[in-house]
């Protein structure tokens, strides 16, 4: 059927309530088990590595979503889902903001020292906290008051999500030293992602040379 027949599917205030409450739960719950059985010394023979694989892959799994929202809004249709995008986003800025955490705490014992060499001397850590430090600035540029202000710089600070995950993906697979396996279906399913927004990377990668140019400085002031 052409799409152009097809009724927009609109969700109710309390529809997108309930959507976004089970998505607090899910989410949030998920992350606090983890914990409370890493805390618990149940999550098997090395309970560090699988606090680390939850909370990486966890991560890794709400970008990928937070990626499929944008097309799944376009064909059901349901602009509504949109909504609920920017707290996926939050919760995977979460989710690796743990995966560090835990790094730090229990590999590193809080040796600060010892990040510092490891974030320059190993390359998989270092991809993964850039990553982590671009969902950072993802994250604190999502409230609707700094998109005001960022006005038409805001979509292209944010379309570094693309990069998010491929730095993420990158620094997951290289951890595992291997590509074949979990990494390649997560590969393959960013490939077909990035597939459906060819124009909108090509004009994004246009913008990005502009973004903090002497005149987009003096329109900001």
């Amino acid at each position: 059927m052409n799409r152009l027949f097809v009724r927009p599917i609109r969700l109710s205030r309390w529809q997108v309530v309930t959507l976004k409450t089970a998505i607090h739960v899910l989410c949030l719950g998920y992350l606090i088990t983890v914990f409370s059985l890493a805390i618990l010394d149940r999550l098997g023979a090395d309970p560090v590595e699988s606090l680390l694989h939850a909370t990486g892959l966890g991560s890794i799994n709400l970008l990928m979503v937070t990626l499929c929202i944008s097309p799944l809004a376009q064909r059901l249709p349901c602009g509504d889902l949109i909504r609920c995008r920017r707290l996926v986003g939050l919760y995977c800025f979460s989710y690796a903001l743990a995966h560090f955490a835990a790094y730090l705490l229990f590999e590193l014992q809080l040796d600060w020292t010892l990040l510092t060499s490891e974030i320059i001397e190993r390359p998989y850590i270092t991809v993964g906290f850039t990553a982590l430090m671009l969902l950072l600035v993802l994250a604190a540029t999502s409230p609707n008051a700094i998109q005001r202000r960022l006005r038409h710089r805001w979509q292209t600070v944010h379309n570094f999500v693309y990069l998010c995950a491929a730095l993420g993906l990158l620094h997951y697979t290289w951890s595992l030293k291997t590509l074949w396996g979990n990494p390649l279906f997560y590969w393959a399913g960013f490939v077909l992602l990035m597939s459906q927004r060819k124009s909108k990377l090509a004009a994004w990668s246009k913008s990005v040379g502009t973004l903090f140019s002497p005149r987009a400085s003096s329109e900001k002031s």
